[in-house]
Formats: C-alpha cells, sequence, structure tokens
C-alpha cells in the first residue's frame, strides 16, 4: 500500500500531545491523517487533516470514525474496546490490537497476564471494590504499608496511593482495584521495544525515571540509565519478553522496578508512545514517534541507538495557578547549550498538568542532569 501523498488515511483515537508529537512525523512523510478527541481545543486539532470532535468511549462514535480511515492507532488507552473489535473484525487494521488494550486498560488484567505469561511482577491483590480491602486487613492476608491501584482510568500518578494507615484506606474511592506489595526498590526503569507487523523488534537503551514524590509523576528521564550493563540487559531481556507475551505491533513502553537486590519487576506498560521516550526526538537517531509510525505502517524500524546523552524534563502546572498558561522565564531556558523546549499546545494549565516537557542532550550525562536541575528550577508554568 501506498501511504505517502496518497489516499491512504491513518486515524488517531486521541488528540493529546502525545498525537500532536506523532504528527510531526506524519506531516513530514505527508501521510493524511484523521483524529478523535472529545476536546474541541485538543492540541492534535491544528496539524492534522481531519479532526472530529467525540467520545472516546462511545461504541458508535469510535466505530463510525474508525470507517472513515484505513488504520486505526491510540495515543491514549481509555477508548472503547468493542468498537475496535467490531472493526477489526470487518478489516479495519487497528494498532495496537483490541486484544491488547483489553488486557491493558484493566489493571487487575494486565498484572494476571503478567503472572499467566511467567513474567516478574510485584506480589497483587484484586478486589472488586475498595471496601473488600478491609477484609484482607482484618483477615492477616494484607498488612499496611501497600500499594492501592485503581484498576481502571489511572494516568499520570492518579488512581495510585501508598496506603499506610486503615485512615489513608478510608480516602480511597471505592471502585475495583489491585493491592501491590512495596517494593523497596532503587530505581524505576522503562525501556520502549518498536514491533511491526513483521515481527521485526527493536528496543531503545533503558532509561531511569525520577519522580515527583508528591504527585507521583515523572520529573527527569535519564538516558542512558546510571546502572550497570549486567542490570541493563536483564531489563531488556523482560521487556522483550513483555512485548512477545502481547505480541503487539507499535510502540509497548515497558516500565520496570529495580530491586534492592538487582532484580527487575514489571511494573506496567503503554502501548503507545510514551514519557519515558520523548527525549529521543533530540537524543535517538530515530524518535519514539518515528518508530511508531514506521510499526504500525510495517516499515523497516529505524535505528534505536542515542547519539547523545540526553535527560528530559517534564514541564507540569505549577501548584497554585490555575487559568490561562504563562511560561515564565522561558526565555533563559532557551539560552542554555543543548536545551529544547517542547510546548504542547495546551491553553489551561492548573496543579501538576502536563503542559510540555524539555530535552537536555549532552555528551557527559552527569552535565546534562546538572543543566536538567537548572531547567527546572528556572521555567515555571503559572497562569496570567
Amino acid at each position: 500500500m501506498n501511504y505517502f501523498s496518497s489516499n491512504f488515511k491513518l486515524g488517531i483515537l486521541g488528540g493529546g500531545q502525545l498525537g500532536k508529537m506523532l504528527l510531526t512525523e506524519t506531516r513530514k512523510l505527508d501521510i493524511h491523517t484523521s483524529v478523535l478527541d472529545p476536546n474541541n481545543d485538543a492540541p492534535c486539532k491544528i496539524a492534522c487533516n481531519t479532526f472530529t470532535k467525540g467520545d472516546l468511549m462511545d461504541f458508535d462514535t469510535v466505530y463510525n470514525f474508525g470507517k472513515t480511515v484505513n488504520l486505526l492507532t491510540i495515543e491514549i488507552e481509555n477508548v472503547n474496546v468493542n468498537a475496535l473489535k467490531k472493526l477489526e473484525q470487518e478489516g479495519t487494521i487497528v494498532y495496537p490490537s483490541a486484544s491488547t488494550l483489553h488486557t491493558i486498560q484493566n489493571k487487575a488484567r494486565q498484572k494476571r497476564f503478567y503472572q499467566e505469561n511467567e513474567l516478574p511482577t510485584a506480589a497483587f491483590f484484586c478486589y472488586k471494590l475498595t471496601e473488600d480491602i478491609q477484609d484482607a486487613i482484618q483477615k492477616g492476608t494484607l498488612n499496611f504499608p501497600f500499594v492501592w491501584k485503581a484498576a481502571k482510568f489511572g494516568y499520570d500518578g492518579t488512581g495510585v496511593k501508598i496506603v499506610k494507615s486503615n485512615q489513608d484506606l478510608k480516602q480511597l474511592p471505592n471502585v475495583e482495584c489491585i493491592t501491590e506489595e512495596l517494593i523497596p526498590f532503587k530505581n524505576e526503569l522503562a525501556v520502549i521495544v518498536s514491533r511491526n507487523a513483521n515481527g521485526d523488534v527493536k528496543t531503545y537503551p533503558v532509561v531511569e525515571m525520577e519522580f515527583h514524590p508528591e504527585a507521583n509523576q515523572v520529573e527527569y528521564v535519564v538516558c542512558p540509565a546510571r546502572i550497570s550493563d549486567a542490570v541493563a540487559k536483564k531489563a531488556e531481556s523482560i521487556a522483550l519478553s513483555v512485548s512477545k507475551a502481547f505480541n503487539h505491533v507499535g510502540l509497548l513502553a515497558v516500565e520496570m522496578f529495580q530491586t534492592k537486590t538487582d532484580a527487575i519487576l514489571v511494573n506496567e506498560v503503554a502501548p503507545r508512545p510514551h514519557n519515558s521516550g520523548h527525549h529521543t526526538i533530540e537524543s535517538s537517531y530515530t524518535s519514539q514517534f518515528e518508530q511508531h509510525i514506521r510499526a504500525i505502517l510495517n516499515l523497516p524500524l529505524g535505528k534505536t541507538e542515542s547519539k547523545i546523552a540526553g535527560i528530559m524534563v517534564n514541564l507540569v502546572g505549577a501548584e497554585g495557578y490555575s487559568g490561562n498558561v504563562s511560561y515564565k522565564n522561558i526565555e533563559h531556558i532557551l539560552s542554555m547549550e543543548g536545551v529544547s523546549p517542547h510546548i504542547y499546545g495546551k491553553k489551561q494549565t492548573r496543579p501538576f498538568r502536563k503542559m510540555g516537557h524539555v530535552t537536555i542532550v549532552n555528551q557527559d550525562i552527569s552535565k546534562a542532569r546538572q543543566i536538567a536541575e537548572q531547567v527546572k528550577n528556572t521555567i515555571k508554568v503559572i497562569s496570567e
């Protein structure tokens, strides 16, 4: 099939920043794109060929949108899977598949998937409702502290809580959930695996993620991860095993814990471009966004090695500010060597909302990390 300067239409479910960065690559290759998103001011709207406003969880909306394109992909997991299943049955190509999304959308199903496929992960229990956890505590099968996760609709730290007491438990929503053993880990790592329909597979270098202690959001992504070669090889091997189990097409970001004893445990996955791969735009031979397009179109996969060390800093809304966004001191970070800001195009800020990111590249990873700290302390995402 001819994808370039042709009648081929690529559909993207979701119009946020990930979709916007995907569209940079489709524009470069002159691939016609249609985007569906519930927000009429979605970042993708300025760059796609066709924009449709609609509910991603509504069966008819997703199904009817899917019938207008040749191939459908996502930039967010929370979409109507039943509509995708019907589209697949009727011949529309959907990557990642409805089956993959069905497993990943629910954290209880996702954890059982790791267990069934003998993939290392933290010990866990599943509950129909949060209130059921109290019975497990009273019976002595669950002890404080533990990690609570909502089974559905969690994102960017939302839907995750470390529970240390009954008081913490009472503050949680009464929804389907899981509890996980609280792992004493050295590092949180991630590996992005790319795979096309031919089965060709490539991995990006292991990255290290530093999290904000309050928001439970990634603050910094460090590439290459500051770990031993042995641990890096183990993380890559496990990521490839996860990819093989899902048999996915596109990207699969595999988030992992490195324990105190250097064991690697799978935390969770995302079948799309991911925050842990944003640095690849500047630091890699092939960005994760270009690679996703190559993979879903079954084209040769690009080179995944890094050209240079890279650090990614998330730009999130400052605490205490909501309203029309203003980027304070952005001109100061633009004067720093190797610094590239990416503004997502969201007009309204609120505390901890992802508004952009900054990549810092340098031959010396330690120097890049120092500059990243300066960037973090300089630019502020506030309201007017």
